[in-house]
């Protein structure tokens, strides 16, 4: 059955007077929306697809950050409900801080972020520009203006990202990382509908960072906390990758695996819950089983996927020596 209104403003007109309840404005809009001679809404139940909320999903632990993301997805629909009934809407400020170690998923996050405003229509582009101190700041007065705002511009429609934002502050009142935060707040203005700058770096970094600059802080509504992994968390992580890989463990190399990351943990504090060490352990032990079967004959499907203890201890061997060196050196 067709609607009973020409015209998606004569609805709004209707409900303004109070002719029609908000559920039969509703209901008309759809209906509207449903025949090809009427003029199209967005549809109510509109929601981002499956790929950017899939990837957010398995992302291992994260809360805070899933729950920030249903808070922006249902403010985003009821916004556009509002839209649709012809009552004032508002738009989000977004500008966020993420705080934690490397390897805790932040980079990860940033880009998941860009495609899923996208799909709920925050961000008309999506994309994610990565920088870092040496993409912003020149070498001479007004040069770092001019790189900040080639960032920005770049970034236009989608998220600037900024990894260690805090060494921006660093070198004092003389150094051109200033230029560069002046910029970027100004472009904060200019472009507030149109970006989302996203601060990155260590906790208590970012921490010493806004304080310094208590005028920057206020302007950055969303402060998302990215905690080390725990040891089970860190686990899961590592069977994710090698599920994604076609590759499983041994029990003796789960076993095994557990008691590397936690004595790893507990000699070298800095390193603890970090997935890029995880990452770096499962692609040596996947090496480490490809010279193991080379040298071992006859293959099957089976053999193929499976890492055993050896291949993990074998890639613990590489990555203790590894990082017990990296601790030396830092210690010196």
């Amino acid at each position: 059955m067709g609607s009973k209104f020409s015209s998606t403003r004569e609805i709004y007109q209707e409900l303004a007077k109070g002719n029609i309840t908000a559920v039969e404005a509703i209901h008309a809009l759809k209906v509207m929306q449903s025949s090809p001679a009427n003029v199209a809404v967005d549809r109510l139940e509109s929601v981002p697809s499956d790929n950017a909320k899939e990837e957010l999903a398995k992302l291992i632990g994260l809360k805070n950050v899933k729950n920030l993301v249903r808070e922006i997805e249902a403010f985003a629909k009821i916004q556009r409900v509002r839209q649709q009934l012809g009552l004032k809407s508002e738009s989000l400020v977004l500008h966020m801080i993420f705080k934690g170690n490397p390897g805790t998923g932040k980079t990860t996050v940033a880009r998941i972020f860009g495609q899923l405003f996208k799909e709920l229509e925050v961000l008309n582009k999506g994309h994610v520009v990565e920088v870092e101190r040496a993409d912003l700041v020149g070498e001479y007065i007004g040069h770092t203006a001019q790189r900040t705002r080639e960032q920005v511009k770049k970034a236009v429609g989608g998220i600037l990202f900024i990894d260690e934002a805090y060494s921006l502050a660093r070198g004092g009142e003389k150094d051109f990382g200033k230029e560069a935060i002046d910029t970027l707040v100004k472009a904060m203005e200019d472009h507030k509908d149109e970006i989302i700058l996203i601060l990155a770096g260590y906790r208590r970094e970012m921490e010493q960072f806004l304080r310094i600059n208590p005028g920057l802080s206020s302007r950055f509504p969303i402060i998302l906390d990215f905690p080390d992994y725990s040891l089970s968390e860190l686990i899961q992580i590592a069977e994710l990758m090698l599920s994604q890989r076609e590759y499983s463990l041994t029990s003796s190399a789960q076993n095994c695996l557990f008691s590397l990351l936690k004595n790893l943990g507990d000699n070298y504090d800095e390193n603890r819950g970090n997935a890029r060490l995880v990452r770096n352990i499962i692609e040596r032990a996947i090496r480490q089983q490809a010279v193991r079967l080379v040298a071992s004959g006859p293959l099957n499907r089976e053999k193929l996927q499976v890492i055993t203890e050896g291949d993990i201890k074998a890639a613990t061997e590489e990555t203790s020596a590894q990082m017990f060196n990296r601790w030396q050196a830092e210690r010196r």
